[in-house]
Order: structure tokens, then C-alpha cells, then sequence
């Protein structure tokens, strides 16, 4: 715990120099970053290659395999992404609001940075520097805890990224990482409050679950997709297939992935032999409730009976559970049930039932006649993403770089006593 209290006091000292630079001084830093991950890509990807070799060993899949996978290429594109982060305007300092009091003070809110953010996550090297280069521009010093099956791959990428902060004239203790695989200390990171602002955790609902229960600090908690989507009885049957196929299948192991299907009761028998015909090629499992499973059971060898508890998990595979429903009322009470606040949609041609929709839907993001996969940092045009909340406070949806700012009333007056 000592250690970990050295580091979290190091970390708050590097937060306050931080939160002084300016716009130029973060983006000169964050350009090292860049161009140090592509000059330094040898070391990078040998301390990668021992992560992959202990994967293959302990029987990794593949999946997950590829997913901690460094190449050349890959490292070009996380360098290019650091690049885009150096373009996005610079929330800190930006007035949000203010005005003039009748009492002559001036009173502004502006934001500034958090603090300290500790980001826990799984197997995923590139979340080190895309939370690193995010927390860097928001001014926001960061501990990272990675997970066991990259330790080789984060070390040197901090090490790489510490090493372009000093060359930048800043602390290198703005960014840290634990990179002991003890289960323990992500105990002692959740209990760091007296230095630690903000705990942002990226994985699946077990880890989400961890933080919550035991972190003394607040806590951002998200990333857990179970996504709708209702096919109502006035959509366009025709152009809900591909966008179905869009949601489900374009990339299954996302939080922003279609993994229920709500269809109303007076279109099932025909739209559902449509859509067990459209995804065929795409070898869709479908897990359905008694009366979609006797339709689709005509149609495809790929139908099965849906369990209760598989209506509440992410399947994050080419597997759809697939519901029938009397009308938008049973649809919307389906997403209240089994839903986790992520992103559910509506397929219609009524104004009326959207508007319905939208206002009796509480997730972070909710759609009409669009595909669930849009919820996204870079396609909400926020830049980047540090993580997808599915929470209300502070921060709802994508995570963009204002997410990791909060705010400070400024107040000036001319020598001014209240009355």
C-alpha cells in the first residue's frame, strides 16, 4: 500500500503542474508521444511478442489473441490517433456560462480538469496510450492498471510515453501504471481516495461490478451493451434488414452491438423468415422466446430457446435472442427489464411512437431508425473516446474529452460585499 500511496501522491503533484499548462505545451508533449511510439516500435513490439507467447501458452483465444496483438501498422494508427487527439480543441479554460449579478459580480463557470483519473481494464494495449494521450490533453495526471495478460506490452508503452514527457520539459509521474498482476492492489487503487478523482473501469460486467461495490471513489460506470432494438409494426421491413445486419454483425465483440431483437406481434411471421434468411451468410444464432422460436425454427437450423438469464448478458458474438411483443408498451417495458442503459432503438414510420420511444426509454442513447453501432466517441463527433457511460452523473454515453473536465465557479468584483 505504500507504494501505491508514492504513486498516487506523485500522481496528484503532477496533476496540479498539468492542469496549468497551456493548449501548446500538452499538444508538444503529445506529439512525442507519437512520434516516440513509432521510433521506439522495435522495443515495443518485442515486449509485445512475450504477452502473445504466455496467450498462446495459457490457451487464449484467438479473439483475444488478436485483440493484444502490436504490429507496425497498428502502432502507425495508435501514433496516427494520437495525431487526432492533438487536433481536438482543448476544453480546459473554455467559459461555459456567466454573467453579471445585480450585484456587480461577475460570475463565470470554467472548465478545468478533473485530477487524477484511474483507468482499470483488460486486454487491450491501445486503451494505455488512448486513455494516457485523453487524460493528457484534459490536463488530468492517470494511473493505469492493465490487465495481466498485457504487463509486458504496458510497461514499455508507459515507459515510452514517460520518456516523451521528460523530453517535454513534464513530469513523467503524470502518467503511471501499475504493472504488478496482483489482483490485491486493484483493491488498494479502488481505496486511493485521498489522491485518486475518478475510477473509470473498461472490461466486462464483473470488473464494472468490482469497482462498484468496493471503490471509495466515484466511479464512471459503463461499456456494458445489452443494445435493443424494436421493430415496430409501421418500419420499413425491407430497410430493416440491412440495418439490423449493421448492428448485430459488423463488429459482435462491442459494447454498441445489437444483442436483442423486440419484434411487434403482427409482423413476426412475416418479417422474422426474412431476417433468418438475410443473415444466413453471416451465421446468426438466434435465441428466441416460445413464439419466435416456432416461426424461425421454419426457416433456419440456427434457432434455439432462449434462456431467461441470457436476456440480461452481453452475447458479443454472431448470437441474437429474438422476442416477440404485442405493441411498443410490452416493448419498452422488455428494455426497462432485461436492458443495461447502453443504447436501444426504435425501427418505425410513426412520429408518434418515436417520440413515445424517446421519452420512455432511460439509456444513455437512444435511437430512432438507426443502428445501435453509432455509439461512439468518433462517430458523435467528440474525437475520441475514453470510455462509454451508461451512468447519470457526471458523464452519459461516449466519453469525449469535456467528460474528463468538471467545472469551478470564477467570481470577480470590485471590491464587493454581499448585502
Amino acid at each position: 500500500m505504500c507504494e501505491l500511496q508514492q504513486i498516487g501522491k506523485q500522481a496528484k503533484q503532477a496533476a496540479f503542474i498539468l492542469s496549468q499548462l497551456s493548449q501548446q505545451q500538452k499538444n508538444v508533449a503529445l506529439s512525442l508521444i507519437a512520434d516516440q511510439l513509432e521510433q521506439q516500435s522495435e522495443r515495443i513490439l518485442q515486449a509485445n511478442a512475450k504477452d502473445i507467447q504466455l496467450a498462446q501458452e495459457n490457451g487464449l483465444s484467438e479473439a483475444i489473441i488478436d485483440r493484444l496483438l502490436l504490429t507496425k501498422s497498428r502502432l502507425s494508427a495508435i501514433a496516427n490517433d494520437v495525431r487526432h487527439v492533438i487536433s481536438l480543441p482543448d476544453p480546459v479554460g473554455k467559459i461555459i456560462d456567466g454573467g453579471v449579478l445585480d450585484s456587480g459580480l461577475r460570475i463565470e463557470r470554467v472548465r478545468v480538469p478533473l485530477g487524477v483519473i484511474g483507468t482499470i481494464y483488460e486486454a487491450r494495449p491501445n486503451v494505455t496510450i488512448d486513455v494516457a494521450t485523453l487524460c493528457l490533453k484534459t490536463g488530468n495526471a492517470v494511473i493505469l492498471r492493465g490487465g495481466k495478460e498485457t504487463q509486458y506490452s504496458n510497461k514499455i508503452l508507459v515507459e515510452v510515453v514517460q520518456e516523451a514527457l521528460q523530453q517535454a520539459g513534464l513530469p513523467k509521474e503524470a502518467v503511471q501504471a501499475i504493472t504488478d498482476p496482483d489482483r490485491a492492489l486493484v483493491m488498494e487503487l479502488l481505496k486511493l481516495d485521498a489522491y485518486v478523482d475518478m475510477i473509470i473501469p473498461r472490461g466486462g460486467a464483473g470488473l464494472h461490478e468490482l469497482c462498484k461495490q468496493h471503490s471509495t471513489i466515484p466511479v464512471i460506470v459503463g461499456g456494458i451493451g445489452v443494445c435493443h432494438l424494436f421493430v415496430e409494426e409501421s418500419a420499413d421491413l425491407d430497410k430493416a434488414l440491412p440495418l439490423i445486419e449493421n448492428a448485430k454483425t459488423q463488429r459482435p465483440s462491442t459494447c454498441n452491438t445489437l444483442e436483442t431483437l423486440l419484434v411487434q406481434r403482427s409482423i413476426a411471421k412475416v418479417f422474422l423468415p426474412k431476417l433468418a434468411n438475410h443473415l444466413a451468410s453471416k451465421k446468426v444464432n438466434f435465441h428466441a422466446d416460445e413464439e419466435a422460436l416456432v416461426i424461425l425454427q421454419n426457416c433456419t437450423d440456427s434457432a434455439f430457446a432462449v434462456q431467461e438469464q441470457e436476456l440480461r448478458q452481453e452475447w458479443l458474438s454472431y448470437d441474437l435472442n429474438v422476442v416477440v411483443v404485442e405493441d411498443i408498451h410490452q416493448a419498452i417495458a422488455h428494455i426497462r427489464e432485461y436492458g443495461s442503459q447502453h443504447s436501444d432503438g426504435i425501427l418505425t414510420s410513426s412520429q408518434q411512437l418515436a417520440q413515445q420511444f424517446i421519452a420512455q426509454v432511460d439509456s444513455a442513447t437512444v435511437y430512432v431508425n438507426a443502428s445501435t453501432r453509432f455509439t461512439d466517441g468518433g462517430q458523435f463527433g467528440l474525437g475520441a473516446e475514453v470510455a462509454v457511460s451508461t451512468q447519470k452523473l457526471h458523464a452519459r454515453g461516449p466519453m469525449g474529452l469535456e467528460a474528463l473536465t468538471t467545472y469551478k465557479w470564477v467570481c470577480t468584483g470590485d471590491y464587493i460585499s454581499r448585502a
